[in-house]
C-alpha cells in the first residue's frame, strides 16, 4: 500500500518505520524545516510542504495512497488534512492523530477521520489494563465511535475457566476477535477452551460493553 504520513516528527517517523518494515510504500509531508530530516528514514519519500494546502497535497499525489495518516501536534492540522484527504483526494482510509482528549469529539466522519487515535486515551487504557485484571477496558474506537475495541483479562479465579468460546452467547453487536495466551495469538473457534490470564479482546458497539461485563464476570447485566 502507499501511505502518506503529514507530519513527520517523533511519532510520524516512528509509524514510518513500522510501515517500512511491512514493505509499504511511505510519504511523509513535513512543513518544518526542523523536521525534515531524510537521512533518518532513507527508505521513505520525503516532501517539504504544508499538508494543510490543498497545492501540496496535489503534488504529492494524495489520490494515489490507499491510507493518510495525520500525525502532527496540532490537532487542527490533523482535522484540515483528514477532510481534505477525504473530500478532495477521496482517499479510502484516514487515520488522524488526536493529541487533546478534549478535541477527540470532533474526530468523526463529517471531518473525513475514519479512525482517531488518541495517544492520551491509549496510554490510560493501557494503565487500566495492567492493574485492572477482570474488568473491561476500551483500548480504540473504530469508525466514528460506532465500535471499540476492548481487552478482557480473564482473573484467577475466572467462573468461564474450561468453559467453550460458544458459551459466551455473545450479543450481536459484538465478537471475540483474539485469545492471547502465553505469547500465542489464537483465532478463537467454538469449540475452544478459556483459560484463566487469557486476554480477550472483542470489538463492539458501546451499548452492549456492559453486557460483555456481565458476560464475563457469569452474571445478569442488571446485577
Amino acid at each position: 500500500m502507499r501511505i502518506a504520513i503529514a507530519g513527520a516528527g517523533a511519532v510520524g517517523q516512528s509509524i514510518a518505520r513500522e510501515l517500512l518494515e511491512g514493505d509499504h510504500e511511505v510519504l511523509l509531508i513535513e512543513r518544518s524545516i526542523q523536521n525534515f530530516h531524510p537521512k533518518n528514514i532513507p527508505g521513505a519519500e520525503w516532501m517539504l510542504a504544508d499538508a494543510c494546502e490543498l497545492a501540496s497535497l496535489e503534488e504529492a499525489g494524495l489520490e494515489s495512497c490507499d491510507v493518510v495518516i495525520a500525525a502532527t501536534g496540532d490537532d487542527k492540522v490533523n482535522l484540515v488534512v483528514s477532510l481534505l484527504s477525504k473530500t478532495e483526494f477521496a482517499v479510502r482510509r484516514v487515520v488522524a492523530r488526536v493529541n487533546d482528549p478534549l478535541n477527540e469529539w470532533l474526530f468523526t466522519e463529517a471531518w473525513g477521520v475514519d479512525v482517531a487515535v488518541s495517544t492520551p486515551r491509549m496510554l490510560a487504557a493501557m494503565v487500566e489494563e495492567a492493574v485492572n485484571v477482570g474488568d473491561l477496558v476500551r483500548l480504540m474506537t473504530l469508525r466514528q465511535g460506532q465500535a471499540n475495541l476492548v481487552e478482557v483479562t480473564l482473573p484467577d479465579s475466572t467462573p468461564l475457566a474450561g468453559r467453550r468460546v460458544r458459551d459466551l452467547n455473545l450479543p450481536s453487536d459484538a465478537a471475540l476477535v483474539t485469545i492471547l495466551r502465553g505469547g500465542r495469538v489464537i483465532v478463537p473457534q467454538a469449540d475452544d477452551p478459556l483459560e484463566a490470564g487469557d486476554e480477550m479482546l472483542f470489538v463492539a458497539i458501546a451499548d452492549v460493553e456492559q453486557q460483555i461485563r456481565a458476560i464475563i464476570h457469569d452474571r445478569r447485566p442488571t446485577d
